[in-house]
C-alpha cells in the first residue's frame, strides 16, 4: 500500500513529532509524583486490564460479531493488542487527565507491551492456526527510543535544570503541536482512500471497539474523574507504530495494513468527543475550586 506522500517524508515527520511530543511531556513531569502511584495499585491494575486485556477482548468479539473479512479481523485485533499510543498521554493530560496517574500508566504500557504483545499473539495464533511472530526485541527498541527515551530525557533535563526546562517547555510544546497537526495532515493525504475502502463494516466496528474501551477504562478508574480520564483515553488510543512492525515482521497482506491505517485514523475521531467533554468537565471543577 503507497500513497501520494513519500514514506520516508511520512516517517521522518512522525518520529520527529513523537520526540517531540514525548520530551515536552518529560519536562513537565516530576518524579515525585509518582509517589501517588504506587500507593494505589489497585487503580493500577485496574487501569492496566483496561488497556492490555480489556480492550483487546472487546475488538475480538466486535469483529467477530459483525463477521468482518478475515484481514479487517486480523488488522483490528492487531491494533486493539497494540497498547502505548505516543500522543495518548498528551491528550490524557490535555483533556484533564491526572498529573501523576497518566504518565506512570503511559510508561508502564509501554515497557509491559513487549511481553503483552508476544502473548496476545500466541494466543491469536492458536485461534487463527497462523505462525506469526513478536519480534520482543524489535517491540523493546521501538517502545525505548519512541517513548521511553524522549521522556526520561525530558524528566532528567528538569531535573538538571528546572529553570532550563521551564523555559523550553513552552517553546517545544508549540513546536510539537506544528508537528502534529503537520502529521495529521500527511496522514489524512497519504490514507483516506483507505479508510473510504474499508467500508462501513469496518469504519462502524472501530468505532464501536473505540467508544466500548473508552467506556470501560471511564467505567475501571473510578471515581475520580482525572484518572477516568487517563484510563479511558489510554485505552481507547491504540498504537499504530507498534501495529505496523508487528505486520512488517510478518509480511502482513496489504489489507491488513491498510485496516491498521483505518483503525488509526477512525478511532482517533472517534475519541474526540470524549477528550472535549473531558476538558469541559475539568474546567468546570477547576473553577469551583
Amino acid at each position: 500500500m503507497s500513497g501520494p506522500i513519500p514514506q520516508s517524508l511520512l516517517t521522518a515527520v512522525a518520529v520527529a513529532t513523537v520526540f517531540a511530543v514525548m520530551f515536552d511531556l518529560g519536562l513537565a513531569i516530576v518524579p515525585g509524583e509518582f509517589r501517588w502511584v504506587v500507593a494505589r495499585p489497585a487503580l493500577a491494575a485496574k487501569a492496566l486490564f483496561s488497556v492490555l486485556v480489556a480492550v483487546p477482548a472487546i475488538a475480538w468479539a466486535v469483529a467477530r460479531a459483525l463477521e468482518l473479512p478475515r484481514p479487517a479481523e486480523v488488522g483490528i485485533v492487531l491494533m486493539a493488542i497494540s497498547p502505548g499510543a505516543p500522543v495518548a498521554l498528551r491528550r490524557s493530560l490535555g483533556a484533564g487527565g491526572h498529573r501523576s496517574f497518566a504518565p506512570a500508566l503511559q510508561i508502564a504500557v509501554a515497557a509491559l507491551a513487549v511481553v503483552s504483545m508476544p502473548l496476545s499473539i500466541s494466543a491469536l495464533d492458536e485461534y487463527y492456526g497462523a505462525n506469526a511472530t513478536a519480534a520482543p526485541a524489535a517491540l523493546a527498541r521501538q517502545v525505548f527510543v519512541a517513548q521511553l527515551l524522549p521522556l526520561g530525557l525530558g524528566i532528567l533535563m528538569r531535573r538538571l535544570s528546572l529553570a532550563g526546562a521551564e523555559w523550553l517547555e513552552p517553546r517545544l510544546r508549540r513546536l510539537a503541536g506544528a508537528l502534529l497537526v503537520a502529521l495529521l495532515a500527511l496522514v489524512l493525504i497519504d490514507v483516506w482512500k483507505v479508510v473510504v475502502d474499508a467500508g462501513p463494516r469496518v469504519v462502524a466496528a472501530i468505532v464501536v471497539i473505540t467508544a466500548l474501551a473508552l467506556a470501560v477504562g471511564h467505567a475501571l478508574a473510578g471515581p475520580e474523574p482525572a484518572t477516568r480520564t487517563a484510563t479511558a483515553i489510554s485505552s481507547g488510543a491504540r498504537n499504530a507504530g507498534l501495529a505496523l512492525l508487528v505486520a512488517t515482521l510478518n509480511a502482513a497482506a496489504p489489507a491488513i495494513v491498510a485496516t491498521v491505517f483505518a483503525y488509526l485514523l477512525v478511532s482517533a475521531a472517534t475519541i474526540i468527543p470524549y477528550v472535549a467533554w473531558r476538558r469541559r468537565v475539568a474546567a468546570k471543577a477547576a473553577g469551583r475550586a
